[in-house]
């Protein structure tokens, strides 16, 4: 049975989590944020489980830890890990046609696509196809791949980098179901959340759960342009935030958007990819780290880089220190830092025009190193 992550989640009473409580009751006492989650493992410990602020509106109820906010593509650091985890133990590899476990997806000239391209994100299918024009059909997985399946690439494999915000998750579903027999969710809850005593992380949450969830607000959304052309996110589906107030996506399995997590959770994730892992439980050998984070030659180490569905970077707060993870629309991230192993997951609920997510990681960054 599951419980919360562990009970290290009632006991982080040291000064780097007063100090880091404090910093975000800071932005949430003054309106500037609305919900506020900021968990930090070292050493395969958890030192920092602050929480603060309200899950929705001025009346809404307190965020704690428990709370599950919708980290859009955060999730997709998640999903990476189980693919990663597949090739780890051999159902496929990095350079295997897509189309040779999943046969169908070979239409419209994909057949040698291999899932390195779509980890890296060079597959030439960011795009979702003008068919998926409700969410009805977006919330529809069977639906999904079979557009997929007959969409024709916009670009040859490997010839182009475009950010695949949506159907990154749906290729990677489809694929880990095709040589596993499971669907992604199983396969995150029974190879992540469950060795690692996670509660608090979803890709398609249960009606029960969903009290749970934070609302999400957008400040002064951009405005929608028309257009009737593919796009990578759908003006239907636009503003953003609104699309994860809605129970049919929340409850849907979107792998490459839809995750409702707490910090803790996917903190927790970040550190058992770490040597040494969490409570005994490593998710992946440093091995299979080192090749998930590698670059591929077209690309010069830089901040923010896309390697094999984990994001890396090579500064931290003005610092030279190395991280990879991954980063939702609106502000939420979950990322490692080898160097000083340190794993952080960061939750909130207000999309802000003024970027406070910055001044946050920066203030964590210097508590830290002053703490070590």
């Amino acid at each position: 049975m599951l419980t919360s992550e562990s009970n290290e989640a009632l006991t982080c009473s040291g000064s780097a989590n007063a100090r880091m409580q404090a910093l975000l009751d800071s932005y949430t006492s003054t309106g500037k944020e609305w919900g506020l989650q900021l968990a930090i493992y070292r050493d395969g410990k958890l030192i920092v489980n602050a929480s603060s602020g309200i899950m929705e509106g001025p009346d809404g109820k307190p965020v704690d830890e428990h709370t599950l906010f919708p980290v859009f593509s955060t999730t997709k650091g998640i999903v990476a890990t189980i693919m990663h985890l597949l090739v780890e133990r051999g159902k496929i590899s990095y350079d295997t046609p897509i189309a040779e476990v999943w046969p169908e997806f070979a239409q419209n000239g994909k057949d040698k696509i291999t899932l390195r391209h779509a980890l890296n994100h060079t597959s030439g299918l960011a795009m979702i196809s003008e068919e998926c024009s409700d969410y009805d059909k977006l919330c529809n997985w069977n639906f999904m791949v079979g557009l997929l399946e007959r969409q024709k690439p916009a670009s040859e494999p490997g010839a182009v980098r475009e950010y695949h915000p949506i159907t990154y998750g749906w290729i990677m579903g489809e694929i880990a179901r095709r040589v596993d027999g499971r669907t992604i969710w199983q396969l995150i809850d029974e190879e992540i959340r469950r060795p690692l005593n996670i509660h608090d992380m979803y890709v398609g949450v249960p009606a029960e759960v969903e009290p749970r969830i934070a609302i999400l607000k957008e400040e002064a959304p951009e405005p929608i342009p028309v257009t009737t052309t593919p796009q990578i996110t759908p003006n239907w589906m636009r503003p953003i935030s609104k699309l994860m107030n809605r129970s049919d996506v929340r409850r849907a399995s979107i792998p490459g958007a839809n995750g409702m997590m707490s910090a803790a959770a996917v903190a927790r994730h970040y550190a058992a990819l770490l040597p040494g892992g969490v409570d005994g439980v490593e998710l992946l050998p440093p091995s299979r780290i080192e090749q998930a984070t590698q670059l591929a030659p077209d690309q010069v180490p830089a901040d923010d880089i896309i390697a094999l569905g984990y994001r890396s970077a090579i500064t931290l707060a003005g610092r030279n220190l190395y991280t990879f993870g991954h980063a939702g629309y609106g502000g939420s991230f979950g990322w490692a830092c080898p160097e000083k192993r340190w794993a952080v997951g960061f939750t909130k609920n207000l999309f802000t025009k003024v970027w406070h997510v910055g001044d946050i990681i920066q203030a964590m960054v210097d508590t830290l190193e002053e703490e070590s």
